[in-house]
């Protein structure tokens, strides 16, 4: 496990898991984040989804696409879960 501090504007760190990253929130933050969620529209939510992914892709791509898995491997990944 490693700690570093956020790329961006948040006044987060990053911890690493091996393949994963998770930030360190404050618990007023986290609270928060719930409540809004708890709260807010199925659009608004599926549009924070897709924003959150967008910016998790450009991180991807500016981190020079670590792990990178080939199109067909993608393919079968995605497949399998809709039960193709």
């Amino acid at each position: 496990m490693s700690a570093q501090p956020s790329e961006h504007d948040e006044p987060y760190e990053v911890i690493h898991l091996g393949e994963h990253a998770a930030a360190i929130v404050p618990l007023d933050d986290l609270r928060r984040l719930r409540a809004i969620a708890r709260h807010a529209s199925s659009e608004a939510i599926e549009e924070a989804e897709i924003e959150a992914d967008i910016e998790a892709h450009r991180a991807w791509v500016a981190a020079g696409r670590p792990g990178a898995e080939s199109h067909e491997k993608v393919r079968a990944e995605l497949l399998a879960e809709l039960g193709w």
